[in-house]
Protein backbone atom coordinates (compact mmCIF):
# COMPACT_ATOMS: atom_id res chain seq x y z
CA UNK A 1 0.00 0.00 0.00
CA UNK A 2 1.35 3.47 -0.90
CA UNK A 3 0.47 5.88 2.09
CA UNK A 4 -1.74 8.51 1.92
CA UNK A 5 -0.94 11.91 2.51
CA UNK A 6 -2.75 14.33 3.92
CA UNK A 7 -2.53 17.97 3.26
CA UNK A 8 -0.50 19.98 5.67
CA UNK A 9 -2.36 22.17 7.94
CA UNK A 10 -0.64 25.62 7.67
CA UNK A 11 3.14 25.89 9.24
CA UNK A 12 2.42 21.91 10.19
CA UNK A 13 4.59 19.07 8.22
CA UNK A 14 2.96 16.89 5.85
CA UNK A 15 1.44 13.40 7.47
CA UNK A 16 2.16 10.21 5.52
CA UNK A 17 -0.48 7.38 6.63
CA UNK A 18 -0.09 3.62 5.51
CA UNK A 19 -3.62 2.85 7.12
CA UNK A 20 -6.15 2.18 5.02
CA UNK A 21 -8.65 3.57 8.02
CA UNK A 22 -7.47 6.55 10.02
CA UNK A 23 -9.78 6.54 13.34
CA UNK A 24 -10.92 10.73 13.58
CA UNK A 25 -8.80 11.05 16.97
CA UNK A 26 -5.62 9.84 15.62
CA UNK A 27 -6.16 12.36 13.13
CA UNK A 28 -6.16 14.81 15.71
CA UNK A 29 -3.39 13.38 17.48
CA UNK A 30 -1.01 13.17 14.40
CA UNK A 31 -1.88 16.89 13.15
CA UNK A 32 -0.48 17.59 16.83
CA UNK A 33 2.37 16.29 16.54
CA UNK A 34 3.05 18.12 13.06
CA UNK A 35 2.29 21.43 13.98
CA UNK A 36 5.14 21.17 16.45
CA UNK A 37 8.64 23.61 15.98
CA UNK A 38 10.42 20.54 16.08
CA UNK A 39 8.73 18.32 14.08
CA UNK A 40 10.85 17.97 10.49
CA UNK A 41 10.56 16.07 7.49
CA UNK A 42 6.78 14.47 7.78
CA UNK A 43 4.58 12.87 9.99
CA UNK A 44 4.67 8.54 9.67
CA UNK A 45 1.09 6.66 10.64
CA UNK A 46 1.61 3.12 11.07
CA UNK A 47 -1.18 0.85 9.72
CA UNK A 48 -2.07 -0.42 13.38
CA UNK A 49 -2.76 3.87 14.38
CA UNK A 50 -5.07 4.11 17.46
CA UNK A 51 -5.72 6.46 19.76
CA UNK A 52 -3.47 6.76 22.92
CA UNK A 53 -2.74 9.17 25.94
CA UNK A 54 -1.23 12.06 24.35
CA UNK A 55 0.19 10.61 21.10
CA UNK A 56 -1.06 7.92 19.24
CA UNK A 57 0.42 4.66 19.04
CA UNK A 58 1.67 3.87 15.47
CA UNK A 59 3.08 7.55 15.40
CA UNK A 60 6.74 7.93 13.94
CA UNK A 61 8.30 11.39 13.61
CA UNK A 62 11.66 12.85 13.50
CA UNK A 63 13.53 16.27 15.40
CA UNK A 64 16.75 17.39 14.54
CA UNK A 65 17.82 18.54 18.39
CA UNK A 66 14.63 17.39 20.23
CA UNK A 67 13.44 14.99 22.49
CA UNK A 68 9.82 14.61 22.99
CA UNK A 69 8.89 12.31 26.26
CA UNK A 70 5.22 12.90 26.10
CA UNK A 71 5.75 10.42 22.35
CA UNK A 72 7.46 7.67 23.63
CA UNK A 73 4.87 6.35 25.87
CA UNK A 74 5.22 5.08 29.51
CA UNK A 75 6.26 1.86 28.85
CA UNK A 76 10.01 2.61 27.48
CA UNK A 77 11.90 -0.30 25.41
CA UNK A 78 8.57 -1.99 25.42
CA UNK A 79 9.07 -4.61 23.04
CA UNK A 80 8.71 -8.64 21.53
CA UNK A 81 11.40 -11.55 21.51
CA UNK A 82 10.96 -14.83 19.73
CA UNK A 83 12.80 -17.92 19.70
CA UNK A 84 12.47 -21.20 17.70
CA UNK A 85 12.34 -24.89 19.11
CA UNK A 86 12.48 -27.47 16.19
CA UNK A 87 9.46 -29.28 15.28
CA UNK A 88 8.60 -31.76 18.33
CA UNK A 89 8.59 -35.57 17.39
CA UNK A 90 4.83 -35.56 18.80
CA UNK A 91 2.60 -33.08 18.56
CA UNK A 92 1.58 -30.82 21.22
CA UNK A 93 -1.71 -31.74 22.82
CA UNK A 94 -3.41 -29.86 25.90
CA UNK A 95 -2.27 -32.77 28.06
CA UNK A 96 1.55 -30.93 27.30
CA UNK A 97 0.45 -27.38 26.76
CA UNK A 98 -1.63 -27.20 29.76
CA UNK A 99 0.72 -28.10 32.83
CA UNK A 100 3.19 -26.42 30.56
CA UNK A 101 1.78 -22.93 30.86
CA UNK A 102 0.68 -23.70 34.43
CA UNK A 103 4.47 -23.81 35.37
CA UNK A 104 5.58 -20.65 33.22
CA UNK A 105 2.67 -19.14 35.14
CA UNK A 106 3.99 -20.15 38.42
CA UNK A 107 8.37 -19.13 37.11
CA UNK A 108 7.16 -15.62 36.04
CA UNK A 109 5.82 -13.10 37.75
CA UNK A 110 2.44 -11.75 35.87
CA UNK A 111 -0.29 -8.94 36.17
CA UNK A 112 1.26 -6.39 39.30
CA UNK A 113 3.24 -9.56 40.86
CA UNK A 114 6.83 -8.77 40.99
CA UNK A 115 9.23 -9.95 43.41
CA UNK A 116 9.10 -10.06 47.16
CA UNK A 117 11.75 -8.10 49.51
CA UNK A 118 14.53 -6.82 48.08
CA UNK A 119 14.54 -8.78 44.85
CA UNK A 120 16.19 -10.23 42.40
CA UNK A 121 20.20 -9.34 41.60
CA UNK A 122 20.59 -7.09 38.67
CA UNK A 123 22.80 -7.80 35.73
CA UNK A 124 26.10 -5.92 36.56
CA UNK A 125 26.05 -3.32 34.44
CA UNK A 126 22.54 -2.57 35.45
CA UNK A 127 23.57 -2.43 39.33
CA UNK A 128 23.90 1.82 39.54
CA UNK A 129 23.67 3.46 36.27
CA UNK A 130 23.99 7.01 36.13
CA UNK A 131 20.75 8.73 36.17
CA UNK A 132 20.37 11.69 36.48
CA UNK A 133 18.83 12.68 39.78
CA UNK A 134 19.07 11.32 42.83
CA UNK A 135 15.30 10.01 43.30
CA UNK A 136 15.65 8.21 40.30
CA UNK A 137 18.38 6.63 41.22
CA UNK A 138 16.45 5.64 44.29
CA UNK A 139 13.53 4.63 42.21
CA UNK A 140 15.66 2.28 40.13
CA UNK A 141 17.50 0.63 43.65
CA UNK A 142 13.99 -0.24 44.46
CA UNK A 143 11.90 -1.14 41.93
CA UNK A 144 14.57 -2.62 38.85
CA UNK A 145 15.63 -5.61 42.00
CA UNK A 146 11.84 -6.32 42.14
CA UNK A 147 10.59 -5.62 38.41
CA UNK A 148 13.26 -7.49 36.44
CA UNK A 149 11.73 -11.11 35.31
CA UNK A 150 8.72 -9.69 35.39
CA UNK A 151 5.70 -9.57 32.41
CA UNK A 152 3.20 -6.61 33.91
CA UNK A 153 -0.16 -6.42 32.64
CA UNK A 154 -2.23 -5.48 30.23
CA UNK A 155 -1.12 -6.74 26.53
CA UNK A 156 2.07 -8.00 27.58
CA UNK A 157 2.17 -11.82 27.20
CA UNK A 158 4.20 -14.85 26.73
CA UNK A 159 3.22 -17.70 24.11
CA UNK A 160 3.64 -20.52 22.86
CA UNK A 161 3.56 -20.42 18.61
CA UNK A 162 3.46 -23.16 15.67
CA UNK A 163 4.73 -22.34 12.18
CA UNK A 164 3.91 -24.01 9.20
CA UNK A 165 6.72 -26.10 9.20
CA UNK A 166 5.60 -27.48 12.58
CA UNK A 167 8.78 -25.52 14.55
CA UNK A 168 7.37 -24.10 17.94
CA UNK A 169 8.50 -20.55 19.06
CA UNK A 170 8.21 -18.89 22.43
CA UNK A 171 6.89 -15.39 21.93
CA UNK A 172 7.37 -12.71 25.10
CA UNK A 173 5.79 -9.22 25.34
CA UNK A 174 7.11 -6.52 27.75
CA UNK A 175 8.76 -3.38 28.81
CA UNK A 176 10.71 -1.65 31.51
CA UNK A 177 7.72 -2.10 33.80
CA UNK A 178 7.97 0.49 36.62
CA UNK A 179 11.80 1.60 36.09
CA UNK A 180 10.31 3.08 32.47
CA UNK A 181 7.36 4.60 34.15
CA UNK A 182 9.29 6.65 37.08
CA UNK A 183 11.73 7.93 33.95
CA UNK A 184 9.06 9.04 31.56
CA UNK A 185 7.39 10.53 34.50
CA UNK A 186 10.05 12.31 35.26
CA UNK A 187 11.44 13.68 31.65
CA UNK A 188 7.35 14.39 30.92
CA UNK A 189 7.18 16.64 33.72
CA UNK A 190 10.36 18.72 33.25
CA UNK A 191 9.51 19.00 29.73
CA UNK A 192 6.18 20.64 30.70
CA UNK A 193 8.31 23.39 32.92
CA UNK A 194 10.98 24.05 30.13
CA UNK A 195 9.91 22.50 27.01
CA UNK A 196 8.92 23.99 23.53
CA UNK A 197 5.77 23.17 21.71
CA UNK A 198 2.70 22.40 22.57
CA UNK A 199 3.72 18.70 23.49
CA UNK A 200 6.87 19.95 25.16
CA UNK A 201 10.34 18.79 23.77
CA UNK A 202 13.35 19.51 25.02
CA UNK A 203 16.35 20.70 23.41
CA UNK A 204 19.52 18.06 23.33
CA UNK A 205 21.88 21.29 23.16
CA UNK A 206 20.19 21.48 27.04
CA UNK A 207 21.56 19.79 29.99
CA UNK A 208 17.64 18.68 30.84
CA UNK A 209 17.17 17.03 26.78
CA UNK A 210 20.52 15.39 27.47
CA UNK A 211 19.75 13.79 30.59
CA UNK A 212 16.29 12.81 29.15
CA UNK A 213 18.57 10.88 26.61
CA UNK A 214 20.52 8.99 28.80
CA UNK A 215 17.82 8.29 31.15
CA UNK A 216 15.30 6.95 28.30
CA UNK A 217 18.00 4.54 26.93
CA UNK A 218 18.57 3.43 30.35
CA UNK A 219 15.32 2.21 30.62
CA UNK A 220 15.22 0.49 27.28
CA UNK A 221 18.53 -1.44 28.06
CA UNK A 222 16.46 -2.62 31.28
CA UNK A 223 13.74 -3.39 29.44
CA UNK A 224 15.79 -5.52 27.22
CA UNK A 225 17.20 -6.89 30.03
CA UNK A 226 13.45 -7.86 31.44
CA UNK A 227 12.93 -9.42 28.40
CA UNK A 228 16.20 -12.12 28.83
CA UNK A 229 15.34 -12.38 32.39
CA UNK A 230 11.52 -13.95 31.64
CA UNK A 231 13.13 -15.62 28.21
CA UNK A 232 15.96 -17.40 30.46
CA UNK A 233 13.40 -18.68 32.94
CA UNK A 234 10.96 -20.16 30.14
CA UNK A 235 13.10 -21.17 27.69
CA UNK A 236 14.40 -23.66 29.76
CA UNK A 237 10.95 -25.25 31.20
CA UNK A 238 9.96 -24.72 27.04
CA UNK A 239 13.10 -27.18 26.15
CA UNK A 240 12.43 -29.13 28.82
CA UNK A 241 9.35 -30.28 27.89
CA UNK A 242 10.23 -30.31 24.12
CA UNK A 243 13.37 -32.00 25.18
CA UNK A 244 15.40 -29.61 22.28
CA UNK A 245 17.06 -26.95 22.99
CA UNK A 246 16.11 -22.99 20.79
CA UNK A 247 17.67 -22.42 17.39
CA UNK A 248 20.44 -19.36 18.32
CA UNK A 249 20.42 -18.16 14.79
CA UNK A 250 16.50 -18.04 15.18
CA UNK A 251 16.23 -15.51 17.85
CA UNK A 252 14.28 -11.92 17.19
CA UNK A 253 14.28 -9.17 19.53
CA UNK A 254 12.84 -5.82 18.96
CA UNK A 255 11.37 -2.84 20.97
CA UNK A 256 8.55 -0.61 19.88
CA UNK A 257 8.69 2.94 22.29
CA UNK A 258 11.59 4.75 21.98
CA UNK A 259 13.63 7.17 20.45
CA UNK A 260 17.69 7.14 18.57
CA UNK A 261 19.72 9.02 16.56
CA UNK A 262 19.41 7.85 13.26
CA UNK A 263 20.59 9.15 9.76
CA UNK A 264 17.55 9.86 7.27
CA UNK A 265 17.18 11.87 4.80
CA UNK A 266 20.91 12.71 4.31
CA UNK A 267 21.06 14.13 8.04
CA UNK A 268 21.41 12.78 11.58
CA UNK A 269 17.78 12.68 13.24
CA UNK A 270 16.27 11.90 16.38
CA UNK A 271 13.34 9.48 15.29
CA UNK A 272 10.78 9.18 18.07
CA UNK A 273 8.81 6.06 17.61
CA UNK A 274 5.49 5.27 19.78
CA UNK A 275 4.29 1.52 18.80
CA UNK A 276 6.28 1.04 16.19
CA UNK A 277 9.16 -0.61 15.25
CA UNK A 278 12.71 0.29 13.50
CA UNK A 279 13.96 -2.05 10.96
CA UNK A 280 16.53 -1.66 8.74
CA UNK A 281 16.87 -3.13 5.08
CA UNK A 282 16.70 -7.06 5.86
CA UNK A 283 16.26 -7.12 9.14
CA UNK A 284 14.29 -9.40 10.86
CA UNK A 285 11.33 -8.42 13.06
CA UNK A 286 8.14 -9.34 14.59
CA UNK A 287 4.27 -8.40 14.54
CA UNK A 288 2.34 -10.11 16.93
CA UNK A 289 -1.29 -10.10 16.20
CA UNK A 290 -3.70 -10.90 19.44
CA UNK A 291 -3.96 -13.90 22.00
CA UNK A 292 -5.78 -15.80 18.98
CA UNK A 293 -4.65 -14.78 15.91
CA UNK A 294 -1.40 -14.98 14.35
CA UNK A 295 2.14 -13.03 14.67
CA UNK A 296 4.28 -12.95 11.44
CA UNK A 297 8.22 -13.38 12.08
CA UNK A 298 9.05 -10.12 9.02
CA UNK A 299 11.86 -8.76 7.12
CA UNK A 300 12.45 -5.08 7.10
CA UNK A 301 12.69 -2.94 3.64
CA UNK A 302 14.13 -0.17 4.64
CA UNK A 303 11.53 2.44 3.29
CA UNK A 304 12.63 5.73 3.56
CA UNK A 305 8.96 7.69 4.06
CA UNK A 306 8.47 5.50 7.20
CA UNK A 307 11.56 6.37 8.89
CA UNK A 308 12.19 2.83 8.33
CA UNK A 309 9.69 2.12 10.18
CA UNK A 310 6.48 -1.00 10.38
CA UNK A 311 4.07 -1.64 13.00
CA UNK A 312 4.68 -2.93 16.06
CA UNK A 313 1.64 -4.95 15.84
CA UNK A 314 -2.17 -5.62 14.71
CA UNK A 315 -3.56 -2.56 16.88
CA UNK A 316 -6.68 -2.25 19.06
CA UNK A 317 -10.44 -1.03 17.28
CA UNK A 318 -11.84 -1.32 20.78
CA UNK A 319 -10.45 0.53 24.07
CA UNK A 320 -10.54 -1.47 27.21
CA UNK A 321 -13.50 0.29 28.25
CA UNK A 322 -15.20 -0.67 24.75
CA UNK A 323 -14.16 -4.42 24.82
CA UNK A 324 -15.30 -5.28 28.53
CA UNK A 325 -18.92 -3.30 27.30
CA UNK A 326 -19.08 -5.53 24.16
CA UNK A 327 -16.88 -8.67 24.38
CA UNK A 328 -18.96 -11.69 25.88
CA UNK A 329 -17.06 -13.96 27.95
CA UNK A 330 -18.49 -16.72 26.10
CA UNK A 331 -17.04 -14.97 22.55
CA UNK A 332 -13.91 -15.02 23.85
CA UNK A 333 -13.99 -18.93 24.92
CA UNK A 334 -15.10 -19.53 21.70
CA UNK A 335 -12.60 -17.95 19.32
CA UNK A 336 -9.57 -19.34 22.24
CA UNK A 337 -11.12 -22.67 21.39
CA UNK A 338 -8.11 -23.76 20.05
CA UNK A 339 -5.81 -21.97 22.54
CA UNK A 340 -4.80 -22.86 25.80
CA UNK A 341 -5.11 -20.39 28.25
CA UNK A 342 -6.15 -19.39 31.85
CA UNK A 343 -10.27 -19.74 31.34
CA UNK A 344 -10.71 -18.95 35.02
CA UNK A 345 -9.90 -15.36 34.19
CA UNK A 346 -11.77 -15.16 31.27
CA UNK A 347 -14.04 -12.82 32.46
CA UNK A 348 -11.08 -9.99 32.50
CA UNK A 349 -9.26 -11.07 29.19
CA UNK A 350 -12.04 -9.53 27.32
CA UNK A 351 -10.13 -6.67 26.79
CA UNK A 352 -7.60 -8.51 25.02
CA UNK A 353 -9.58 -10.60 22.96
CA UNK A 354 -9.03 -10.55 19.20
CA UNK A 355 -12.29 -8.60 18.14
CA UNK A 356 -10.33 -6.15 20.76
CA UNK A 357 -7.73 -5.62 17.92
CA UNK A 358 -7.44 -5.20 13.85
CA UNK A 359 -7.16 -8.19 11.38
CA UNK A 360 -3.68 -8.53 11.29
CA UNK A 361 -3.55 -9.72 7.88
CA UNK A 362 -4.88 -6.04 6.58
CA UNK A 363 -2.23 -5.09 8.89
CA UNK A 364 0.39 -6.49 7.06
CA UNK A 365 -1.30 -5.73 3.51
CA UNK A 366 -1.49 -1.91 4.37
CA UNK A 367 2.78 -2.03 4.79
CA UNK A 368 3.05 -3.82 2.12
CA UNK A 369 6.44 -1.65 1.32
CA UNK A 370 7.45 -1.18 4.62
CA UNK A 371 8.35 -4.70 4.95
CA UNK A 372 8.42 -9.04 3.65
CA UNK A 373 6.36 -11.66 5.93
CA UNK A 374 8.48 -14.54 6.46
CA UNK A 375 7.16 -16.90 8.90
CA UNK A 376 3.16 -17.00 9.64
CA UNK A 377 2.83 -18.33 13.43
CA UNK A 378 -0.06 -19.77 15.05
CA UNK A 379 -0.50 -19.24 18.85
CA UNK A 380 -1.27 -22.50 20.56
CA UNK A 381 -1.03 -21.56 24.53
CA UNK A 382 -1.08 -18.12 25.94
CA UNK A 383 -0.10 -16.65 29.28
CA UNK A 384 -1.24 -12.90 29.28
CA UNK A 385 -0.35 -10.24 31.89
Amino acid sequence: MMPRILPANPGAVPILVWARALPPGAEKQLRHIAAQPYAVEHVAAMPDVHVSSGVAVGTVFATEHHVVPGALGGDLGCGVSAYRFSAPETPLGRDVLEPLLARLARLVPVGDTVHRGRGVPLPPELESPPLSTQKLRHAWERLAPRHLGTLGGGNHFLELDRDAEGHVWLLLHTGSRGVGAAIADHHLRVAQAQGEGSLPGLSTRSPEGLACLADTGLACRFARANRDAIAARAVEVVAEALGVAPDPESFVDVHHNHVAEEPHFGRMLLVHRKGAVGLEAGQRGLIPGSMGTASYVVEGRGEPRAFRSCSHGAGRVLTRTEARARIRPAALEHAMRRVVFDQGRTASLVEEAPAAYRDITEVLEDEADLLTPLRRLTPIAVLKG
